[in-house]
């Protein structure tokens, strides 16, 4: 059986990454063809970022709805074979439970739709400043996702334990509720900060989403593994694409559902205390805007880095794009790594 369960995760993760690859060439017809190009913020209102960017401007955008498009398209398929054939082995491909997937892939899909719309106002210079939702609103939105996710979460899958490693596990009652939804909402605000470069935000998620592939995996949630690792299928497409010079760019699409559903995903599996190893880039990257809007504001308007997030920090004191990515991708690579370390002595596994 449990050779059965290998096969079928890396059946699956196969498959998302030809689905992606198969569909990544229509949708880039697509967001070229009707001229979906990202608007880079104006030289008065972001002179650094503009004169770094600039020649970015007028690539697609909602590259990330390959991601969750993909996602869908190979749950369905799995799900309908196991509709189709329920004794045959096929069936044992089905990755859909109530319990382990069901929230993930709601919130999975409802944030990209959300964050497919703020695209298109963006693209099309509609909303606030001309450059779609503005950050209350999406701060509200990414709150109120999950903040229903958590509801979820306690109500429906009656979840109230919290883990500490090496200490135990704790019962928390309905504190689980306000817990969830900050940290669901503030993974999701820091993965899409951390949007702003070819490759970053796609290679860190990978990255993530295959720890907690493992993690799940360790755990016996085999269902739970198996979405994370078709979400890792779908980056691995996405990234052929997206690594410089990008043909197209996440989105809020991609990166506030993906986000979301790395939160969740970290809820599931009572893991919340590795996040911060494991999404450790992401969080540096949401920190480094909140430091900068707060010693603007009581400092009179001083900075503490040239330009944030932090990534275009380092851009500004000259890195190369492709230096910054690497190495946020290595420094990720290895905190994860020691996060499972961790994960691993802490299970006595």
């Amino acid at each position: 059986m449990f050779n059965l369960l290998i096969i079928k995760i890396l059946i699956l993760t196969t498959l998302s990454t030809v689905v992606a690859f198969l569909i990544t060439p229509i949708i880039t017809h697509f967001l070229y063809k009707y001229k979906f190009g990202k608007q880079i913020r104006s030289e008065d209102k972001a002179p650094i970022f503009f004169r770094l960017h600039k020649k970015k401007e007028g690539t697609p955008t909602m590259g990330g709805v390959i991601i969750w498009i993909t996602v869908l398209v190979v749950m369905f398929l799995s799900y309908l074979l196991y509709l189709i054939f329920p004794e045959s082995g096929v069936a044992l491909l089905n990755f859909f439970s109530r319990s382990q997937t069901l929230l993930p892939l709601g919130a999975l899909l409802a944030t990209a739709i959300v964050g497919l719309v703020d695209d298109y106002l963006g693209v099309r210079k509609i909303g606030k400043n001309g450059g779609g939702l503005g950050m209350k609103q999406k701060l509200l939105i990414y709150f109120s996702i999950a903040l229903i996710g958590a509801i979820w979460f306690y109500f429906r899958l009656d979840w109230d334990i919290l883990h500490i490693p090496f200490v135990g596990n704790f019962e928390i009652g309905w504190w689980i509720i306000p817990i969830f939804t900050f940290v669901v909402a503030a993974t999701s605000f820091s993965v899409n900060e951390a949007d702003g470069l070819d490759g970053l935000a796609g290679g860190l998620l990978l990255i993530c989403f295959g720890a907690f592939a493992v993690i799940c995996f360790l755990q016996g949630k085999y269902d739970l593994a198996t979405f994370c690792c078709v979400i890792v299928g779908a980056l691995i497409s996405f990234l052929w694409f997206n690594i410089p010079p990008a043909r197209f760019f996440m989105g809020d699409t991609g990166s506030m559902s993906l986000g979301i559903t790395l939160g969740i995903i970290a809820m599931l599996t009572n893991t919340l205390i590795y996040l911060p190893l494991i999404a450790s880039i992401f969080i540096l990257e949401s920190c480094s805007v909140i430091i900068q809007m707060l010693s603007k504001k009581f400092r009179k308007g001083k900075k503490i880095f040239i330009s944030t997030p932090l990534h275009h920090h380092f851009e500004a004191i000259g890195w190369p794009e492709s230096k910054i990515v690497m190495r946020f991708w290595l420094l990720s690579g290895i905190l994860t790594v020691f996060s499972l370390i961790i994960y691993l002595f802490d299970k006595g596994i």
